[in-house]
């Protein structure tokens, strides 16, 4: 995947027009605005390129971060509120796609509704929690819960099974902690300090909010957070998460009392709607083993049954805090500063623009669409793809280090690999959503009950390969290894206040197409995605010296990114972000062998100083213009498999010859490495 999706960050967004209605005769330059003459390129092309840009554009209060996404997303936002504001000005048929966005629109910003209604539609959920008098009980509540998208004391999904792609599967993962990651539980600096202790008082005011006693919910909130340290202790490193075989132990349904005796897994299942399967793959035994203690009859007695209790009662309140009295969200907004450094909240369009999205992004996308996509543009990323292809073609065949057998297989795979552009060619059917003015709260209750039904009923049935994971508007793209694709939204090609059309082929190459393309395809090659062949079944098509060949030369990035220090003694996790920093440096190869290729590239005429190889660089930087509080950094430092962005421009430039040619960057120069040090995978 391009992007994580970062606290209060967001990543959704647009497409290639400009919000502007009238475009000046003569627009500058894409980068004029942006570069920092007084950084030499070979020292930080980061700050480079992207510096003066970065000086001038402080983050907002409202913000974590500030940059590229940022606008578009900003952009997108007001092109979404637009639509539904539209739609809930019209007297629309019900059920039909315009009533649920108008609806649902006009639900989340009636305020005094929302205020006057209060808990009304969470009661029933409250009263089943309140109910909870033993284990069992706590479990039968725990599976209604699930049934909303509130999460328990472990994660379980419908996926595809890794080692058999063309069917959908069900998974059992560690879970269960409010903190982002189980190192927030243990480190003992500091922020982290304060942030546990601020995790704590969170917990309590969310209880109070709910009408309970200071001193009783303080008890909870103790409890609470000594369970989730039990539960972090058994969970496995961000890393070791990484590893596919290591995370896939498949199991008969029946063989799960095995793993824990304290669970009924059985009822469980048929709770949550689990049907047409007799078997699961279970991701981290260890940490089931670890219920025994957790979910023993101990801790189901007296004043540790109210702690159970409030656990399921904050993560309810929690997960809906949006829809439920401003409070909530006033909140919950206060404790994620913590990791944001945000300084003031979002207004309430934004907020509830991305509530719907995450309720019905899909139908939103059907209305931006027909309103904004340009089917030339299209045209003009999908050719760009095969560029790439035809480029990843030709440097596998010329690998020193490959051997001929394991080629043919990485060349089936990459020809194998599905393109999806734009927008999905079939739409889901979203007739059985309920939505309706009369509730915020119960529209997203319903909307997540949908979403749980749908992803039950691809149980024990063939993968669905025109599906996408993403919406047309979203700001992200991604590499699906079971599914061997790229899925490429409309919104990740946009770059703001510019056309498509008025972006020439240096910019494009390395904005779209080694940043994004390159990028996504190389994951099909990175140390995760090599591991699963040309259908998307985890299987070893390598050969053992072409595997240990790929594993040196791998662990040269995982060194190299464990020396940057983005914030004074935090580093970056090498191991944890290899395959992006993978995809990344794949993506730059791939992309400047694509474009070499163009009339552009041949002519060798500059635009505003800059020749096109330079462009393409400056293009590429481009897709990573952003600045970051420290609160945020520090988050993402420890919660995030991608490298902050940076270290997503210069860590991979260091390792391009292309880039020191063309730049002049010579010994000396900050960002040079030794020829001998560089690495050299794809």
């Amino acid at each position: 995947m391009k992007y994580t999706i970062w606290p209060l960050c967001l990543l959704f967004t647009l497409i290639f027009f400009s919000c502007k209605s009238k475009e000046p005769e003569n627009k500058q330059d894409v980068f004029a605005n942006n570069i920092d003459t007084t950084i030499r390129p070979g020292d930080d092309f980061f700050q480079y390129a992207n510096g003066k840009w970065i000086k001038d554009n402080p983050i907002p209060s409202t913000e974590s971060g500030w940059g590229i996404a940022y606008l578009v997303t900003n952009e997108n936002l007001q092109r979404l509120k637009n639509i539904s504001e539209d739609a809930a000005k019209e007297n629309a048929t019900k059920g039909s796609t315009t009533q649920k966005i108008g609806d649902f629109w006009a639900a989340a910003m009636d305020s005094a509704n929302i205020e006057k209604q209060g808990l009304k539609y969470a009661e029933p959920y409250i009263s089943q929690i309140n109910s909870i008098t033993d284990k069992n009980s706590f479990l039968n509540v725990m599976a209604n819960l699930e049934k909303i998208g509130v999460g328990g004391i472990f994660s379980d999904y419908v996926a595809q099974d890794d080692k058999n792609s063309s069917m959908m599967a069900f998974r059992l993962e560690q879970g269960g902690l409010g903190l982002p990651e189980r190192e927030y539980y243990f480190n003992t600096d500091s922020s982290t300090t304060k942030i546990r202790a601020g995790y704590l008082q969170h917990i309590v005011n969310m209880l109070k909010l709910s009408g309970q006693d200071e001193t009783i919910a303080t008890a909870s909130a103790n409890k609470i957070l000594q369970t989730e340290t039990i539960l972090a202790k058994a969970s496995r490193k961000l890393a070791a998460l990484r590893d596919p075989y290591a995370n896939y132990n498949k199991m008969a349904i029946s063989d799960l009392n095995k793993l824990t005796t304290t669970i009924d897994w059985k009822k469980y299942l048929t709770d949550i709607g689990v049907h047409s399967v007799d078997s699961i793959i279970v991701g981290q035994p260890e940490f089931f083993k670890s219920f025994d203690e957790i979910l023993a009859p101990a801790n189901f007695q007296g004043t540790s049954l109210n702690s159970w209790k409030d656990y399921l009662l904050y993560r309810l309140l929690n997960n809906f805090s949006v829809a439920l009295p401003d409070a909530y969200g006033q909140e919950v907004f206060n404790f994620t500063k913590l990791f944001t450094g945000a300084k003031e909240r979002q207004p309430r369009w934004k907020r509830n623009i991305r509530a719907e999205e995450n309720s019905m992004g899909e139908l939103l996308g059907q209305l931006y669409v027909k309103k904004y996509f340009d089917s030339t543009a299209k045209k003009r990323y999908s050719d760009l793809v095969e560029n790439i292809r035809d480029a990843y073609k030709e440097r596998i065949k010329n690998l020193s280090w490959m051997s001929d057998s394991t080629k043919q297989k990485a060349l089936l795979k990459l020809a194998s690999i599905t393109k999806k552009v734009g927008y999905p060619d079939k739409w889901k059917d979203f007739s059985a959503m309920d939505i309706s003015k009369e509730s915020y709260l119960l529209n997203m209750i319903n909307a997540r009950k949908w979403w749980h039904n749908h992803s039950m009923e691809k149980l024990g049935k063939p993968v669905d390969k025109q599906d996408w994971e993403m919406y047309p508007q979203t700001y992200n793209a991604y590499y699906n290894p079971a599914n061997n694709e790229i899925v490429l939204p409309a919104g990740i090609f946009t770059v703001p206040g510019y056309k498509d059309s008025e972006l020439d082929d240096a910019v494009v190459f390395g904005y779209a197409g080694a940043s994004t393309i390159g990028h996504e395809i190389t994951h099909g090659f990175d140390d995760q995605g090599r591991l699963y062949d040309d259908k998307g079944n985890l299987k070893n098509w390598w050969s053992k010296s072409d595997s240990a060949q790929f594993a040196q030369r791998a662990e040269v990035m995982v060194k190299q990114f464990n020396n940057y220090e983005p914030l004074p003694g935090v580093h970056i996790n090498g191991a944890a972000t290899l395959g992006e920093n993978i995809a990344d440096l794949g993506g730059i190869l791939l992309g400047i062998d694509a474009f070499k290729k163009t009339a552009e590239y041949k002519e060798n005429k500059k635009i505003d100083g800059l020749d096109p190889m330079q462009r393409f660089f400056m293009g590429y930087a481009l897709g990573w213009l952003y600045s970051e509080r420290n609160e945020s950094l520090k988050n993402q430092l420890m919660v995030d498999v991608h490298s902050p962005a940076k270290y997503r421009v210069n860590g991979p430039f260091s390792d391009v010859d292309q880039f020191y040619t063309s730049f002049g960057v010579k010994q000396g120069d900050k960002m040079f490495v030794p020829d001998s040090l560089r690495v050299h995978i794809w």
